[in-house]
């Protein structure tokens, strides 16, 4: 397989051709039901182009993941330096991860149902970017509990966790719903229960 950065270190333009090409491809057909020549189709490339970049279908699916998570990742550690609040920065997080999602509904089908399906994805889900972006969630717990702003006898580990699934799972619903409503609004009740808990 060809090398996927240029001499400058950018990602070749058929390349992010082919990985845009597919999200929409894999969201209107479906992973397992769309075939490498239906993404050089929709990519305006032969299918020969398409392995110069990718090894297979999986491969693909796995790479819209990663390129896209590369950027989340490279942008947050950016803008969270601006933003000194752990809570704020949780806000943050939040808002910009519902954003994302709404704002591209078949990149949001890729990642919320079509990764899912994927056994090799599943399979090294801990070792993906998920785990950097665990990370970075994170240290925005044990910083907010050093502060004395967080409980400090929780795990950040759960914490993180429990956060991020919180969002993953309004994001599946907002794919899965009949209903049209602002995913981005959802945040703020995600974070009132967050920080506020339960009990009245």
């Amino acid at each position: 397989m060809a090398t996927r950065l240029t001499a400058d270190g950018q990602m070749p333009e058929k390349y992010g051709m082919i990985l845009r090409a597919a999200t929409k491809v894999f969201a209107r057909n479906g992973f397992f039901n769309s075939k490498v020549a239906d993404v050089a189709k929709a990519a305006g490339v032969a299918d020969g182009t398409v392995y110069l970049y990718f090894k297979n279908k999986e491969d693909i699916l796995i790479s819209i993941f990663n390129d896209t998570m590369s950027r989340v990742l490279a942008d947050l550690k950016v803008e969270l330096e601006t933003i000194p609040d752990p809570k704020d920065q949780l806000r943050h997080v939040a808002v910009s991860h519902l954003t994302r999602m709404s704002r591209d509904r078949n990149l949001a089908i890729v990642f919320q149902v079509e990764l899912r399906q994927s056994t090799k994805f599943m399979e090294q889900f801990s070792a993906t970017k998920v785990a950097e972006y665990f990370d970075l969630i994170g240290k925005i717990i044990t910083d907010g509990q050093a502060k004395g702003l967080f409980r400090a006898q929780l795990n950040p580990k759960i914490v993180t966790k429990v956060f991020f699934g919180a969002l993953d799972e309004m994001a599946t619903n907002w794919i899965l719903s009949r209903k049209k409503y602002d995913l981005v609004a959802v945040a703020d009740s995600i974070l009132d229960l967050f920080f506020n808990g339960v009990l009245a």
